[in-house]
């Protein structure tokens, strides 16, 4: 077997269990176990996949700063966000993630209607400064500056008392078998906590985001109600979301 087809085959089953131990790998391919991990040192200073002990798992992506992400126009988020606005319905209660695909959300949302917008995030509050319809409600607590959220006890405690009728759910990382996830503790919390407050929660993503973990588990694929995702994402890339019953929106 050609080293590309041996590497096309770890991608194909890093995809599909959410990991790639070596000893398996090399004993299916009747290949020395040296041989795959060679294989596997080259993807990863390739950044196709992470290097662990005795195998590999799929990378986490970068996280830069609020500020930086920002400051990235993307016609992809734009595109999600006038998606997303089209389920909001007058007199709903939304609660918007903080970040900036969601920010997108808050440009989009309909000025005909009347509804709520709940956050944590003191940046998707201010983008509706000058809304004529939202009535805003802004749940304080400790500030998580990377992604301009709340986040702590404060914060558990004020997103108690809402119910939103939908969550819109940011992350930086999905795949099919370690779910969503994120970078940081606290914020992965928060996130759990809103989507067990609110009656659905739909994700945003763009297609750099599958396949990927980030450090710390949101939720599984299966516990939301909906993927919005970038419009020409490859079939075969989100099959295997739509087998854990997720529905697939289209941007």
């Amino acid at each position: 077997m050609l080293t590309t087809q041996r590497k096309s085959l770890i991608l194909d089953i890093l995809r599909r269990d959410g990991q790639v131990i070596a000893k398996r790998v090399a004993e299916d391919l009747a290949l020395s176990e040296d041989t795959i991990r060679r294989d596997l040192r080259e993807m990863a200073a390739d950044g196709l996949l992470n290097r662990v002990h005795g195998g590999a798992m799929p990378i986490a992506p970068d996280l830069p700063n609020f500020s930086a992400r920002r400051s990235v126009l993307s016609d992809a988020k734009q595109r999600l966000g006038a998606r997303a606005v089209q389920m909001v319905k007058a007199g709903q209660m939304i609660f918007l993630d903080g970040g900036t695909t969601t920010a997108e959300i808050a440009r989009y949302l309909p000025r005909d209607i009347a509804f709520t917008v709940a956050t944590h995030s003191p940046t998707i509050a201010a983008e509706l400064e000058h809304h004529p319809t939202a009535d805003i409600i802004l749940t304080g607590g400790r500030l998580y500056k990377h992604s301009m959220v709340a986040t702590g006890a404060a914060a558990m405690a004020a997103i108690s008392q809402l119910r939103p009728d939908i969550f819109f759910l940011g992350v930086t990382a999905a795949h099919p078998v370690h779910g969503l996830s994120t970078g940081d503790f606290e914020e992965a919390a928060i996130k759990r906590h809103i989507a067990r407050c609110a009656a659905e929660t739909y994700v945003l993503l763009t297609e750099e985001k599958f396949d990927l973990v980030s450090p710390c588990a949101v939720l599984g694929i299966a516990d939301v109600a909906g993927l919005i995702v970038s419009a020409g994402v490859p079939e075969e890339r989100l099959a295997p979301y739509r087998a854990l019953n997720a529905a697939i929106l289209e941007a």
